[in-house]
Formats: C-alpha cells, sequence, structure tokens
C-alpha cells in the first residue's frame, strides 16, 4: 500500500511537472488547471478575512518569526531556520521553534489524550521534541525536520503541534521563551507574525509559475509583499540581477539576501566519523535521497569530485525500510562503489544499519551568507537588541 501511494504521488508530480505525457496526464493537468482557479479564489479570500479582521490572528505576547515561502518544498529551509535559532540564541534570546512536524506519526493514543476534557473535546499537548537540552522523540513521532534541528541545536526548544497557537502557548508556559521561531509559517496566519522571512530558490523561484493543484506555488508572487526580509537561496555567486529585478515588482522594501548551502564534511551514519568534503574527489558513489530536488543534492556532490554510479530516489519525507536499505547496499556493493552518500534530511529517516558492506556517509549541510551580510547582522541585531519588558508569562 505505502509503495502504491508513493507511486501515485510521483505520478501526480510527474504531470504536474509536466513530465509525463500522454491522454491521462494532459487530462489530469486540465482538470488541475480548473482545481487551481478554486484554490486562487480561496487564498484571496483567506487573506482578505485576516485584512479585514473577520478573522483575528492570535498575540501570545511575544516576538513571533515566521521562516517559509511561496513554493511547496526545495527552498532548503530547515539549515535556515538553523541559523536563525543559533544567532538569535548567541543574542540572548530565549527560542522555541514550532513546527507543523510534515509526515510525523502521532503517539499512541493513550500518550495523547490529556486527563482534562474542554466539554467533549478531548485536547492532546503538543509534541515536545526537545526542551533545549534533552531530546524526547525519534524522528518517525517528531518529523524529520524538527528531529534533525533538535540534534544540531541546543538550548532552543522545539514543539510540534499542527496547531501552532497551541504550540506557542505550550513553549511560553513551560519553557519561558521570549521568541519563536515559526518553520514554514508563511501560510499560517492564526498567529501573528512580527517579522516574516520568505525563501527562494534561486533556480526555480516561483516553481512553475502554477498555483496548487497544478502547480507548486501557494500563493501567487504578488503576496511576496508580505516579506520583511527576502533571503534567495541556493546562491552559486553568479548575478541575481534579473530575479531580484521581478522580486521588486512585488516588494520594494524588503532587504534581500544571498545565501548558499555550503557543505562542510561527510558523518559516517554508523560511527559518527567525519571526514573532509576532499574524501569525495575522485570518489565512485551511489545516492540515496527523499527530498523535493535530489538534482541539487547530487550535482553538488559533483561540484566536489564524485562520480556518481548508482541513483536511488525516493519522494520527499520518504520514511525508509531496512529492506530498501540494504537492497541499496548490495546493489552498491555489486557495483564495487566507495561508498554510498545521503542527506542528512534523509540519514534521520533511515533505520538502524550496523556495519554495512558499503559506508554510508551524509553531508553536512549549513548556510553561508553571500551577499549583505550587514543586512544580516542588522536583522539579528533587530531581533536581538529590543529586550523583552513584560514576561511572556504574564499572559497566561
Amino acid at each position: 500500500m505505502k509503495e502504491r501511494l508513493e507511486e501515485l504521488e510521483q505520478f501526480a508530480i510527474d504531470v504536474i511537472l509536466n513530465r509525463r505525457k500522454g491522454f491521462k496526464a494532459s487530462t489530469l493537468r486540465v482538470f488541475l488547471s480548473g482545481m487551481s482557479v478554486l484554490y486562487r479564489g480561496i487564498v484571496g479570500t483567506r487573506l482578505w478575512l485576516y485584512r479585514s479582521r473577520i478573522k483575528r490572528e492570535h498575540n501570545l505576547g511575544c516576538l513571533v518569526i515566521s521562516i517559509g515561502n511561496l513554493t511547496v518544498g526545495g527552498t532548503g529551509k530547515t539549515p535556515v531556520v538553523e541559523k536563525f535559532a543559533r544567532a538569535l540564541t548567541a543574542g540572548g534570546r530565549r527560542v522555541a521553534i514550532l513546527s507543523r512536524g510534515y509526515k510525523s506519526v502521532k503517539p499512541p493514543i493513550k500518550q495523547r489524550l490529556r486527563s482534562r476534557t474542554d466539554g467533549r473535546i478531548i485536547q492532546s499537548p503538543p509534541r515536545v521534541v526537545t526542551d533545549g537540552k534533552e531530546i524526547f522523540l525519534d524522528s518517525k513521532t517528531a518529523g524529520d525536520e524538527p528531529y534533525m534541528l533538535a540534534t544540531n541545536l541546543t538550548d532552543v526548544a522545539i514543539v510540534v503541534d499542527k496547531d501552532r497557537v497551541k504550540g506557542g502557548m505550550h513553549a511560553i508556559k513551560e519553557f519561558d521563551v521570549d521568541t519563536l521561531l515559526l518553520d514554514d509559517g508563511l501560510q499560517y496566519l492564526r498567529l501573528r507574525h512580527r517579522i516574516d522571512i520568505v525563501l527562494i530558490d534561486k533556480y526555480q523561484p516561483f516553481g512553475n509559475e502554477k498555483l496548487l493543484p497544478r502547480g507548486t506555488l501557494r500563493e501567487p508572487p504578488k503576496n511576496l509583499k508580505r516579506a520583511s526580509y527576502i533571503f534567495i537561496t541556493k546562491c552559486d555567486g553568479s548575478s541575481n540581477a534579473e530575479l531580484i529585478k521581478r522580486i521588486r515588482k512585488y516588494n520594494r522594501t524588503a532587504e534581500i539576501i544571498e545565501c548558499a548551502h555550503q557543505p562542510k564534511y561527510l558523518e559516517n551514519a554508523s560511527t559518527g566519523e567525519r571526514l573532509p568534503l576532499e574524501t569525495l574527489d575522485g570518489k565512485y558513489i551511489g545516492t540515496i535521497s527523499g527530498i523535493a530536488v535530489p538534482e541539487s543534492f547530487e550535482g553538488g556532490l559533483r561540484k566536489l569530485g564524485a562520480n556518481i554510479e548508482l541513483i536511488r530516489r525516493y519522494t520527499d519525507h520518504h520514511r525508509y525500510t531496512t529492506e530498501e536499505i540494504e537492497r541499496f547496499i548490495d546493489r552498491c556493493f555489486n557495483r564495487d562503489v566507495d561508498m554510498i552518500v545521503t542527506t542528512e534530511k534523509d540519514f534521520v529517516r533511515f533505520p538502524p544499519i550496523e556495519s554495512p558492506d558499503v559506508p554510508i556517509y551524509f553531508l553536512r549541510v549549513e548556510i553561508g551568507i553571500l551577499s549583505n551580510e550587514e543586512t544580516w547582522a542588522q536583522c539579528v541585531n533587530r531581533i536581538c537588541a529590543p529586550r523583552p519588558i513584560v514576561s511572556a508569562r504574564r499572559f497566561f
């Protein structure tokens, strides 16, 4: 069943990105185009309801920073969230990250039910991935991105709940935080944002230019006007003048920062051994990934000198089985490759694999600022400089 669902998901993605031809694909595209018209209306109406204050946003009494994008996946958001969390913590802020835990699995119902109920509605508490000191959940229950953040950050609480208002209240009350980072929060309007950070992929800035479900845009490009800061991700040093010119059509005032996802080292998935990137030069490798844009990952490895002999791709957020990993290890062993390389985001979804016949490494990647470093510093200072006057606990 799982494989069949992923096949259907991949088919839909191929149709959306015009990779599939034929009558069925063309018919589905026509249907999805009609649904996109309806979706556009829903998005516009929802924004109007909040702007008109017919629907009210919640103010939790502390600073809320949203980090999100206009498109579905692929902008490299998690390393940016990590960079902000580190910088704000170093600047004296008490930070919690709020995530919806996309494709995470809920704990058993007995663990989720509270002893108190509100009328007939049973409320389950938010899932605390970490309190900043100890990790309480695995990647399956937390979600791969929250778990990955938890393993890389200290002194930062991470709370998972689809209701980010509830999650924010819990973080403020239990961990006494004064800053909430709303992961993937641009479209989450129930919680008031003070600052909106919007990420744009250099190579696919507005996806395929069509709205969901026909395309990959969550909102029309004109809604970029809500951004306080715009990060152009996956930059390579070449000019972004044309992209910036288009961005300025939608937002004339937001600061624009160009950044890159910079590989740092390889880490052995079994032993934790770290190798320098130069290790890849001339090596024959196999790659396995389940991310939105695998081409970017594979292209980066080639730039580091690797020769990719075998490639295995799964759908985004795919949760691997032992059989899948062992089957790929066998293929790589038979091809006599030197190592298997995956992403850190994929690694946290791997089952335990002891002493594989071919060593498995994940590529550690961090965000580097390529332009407007002063703007980045000013952004951090703007957030960190004003100290909270009233404790957030007063609001509860």
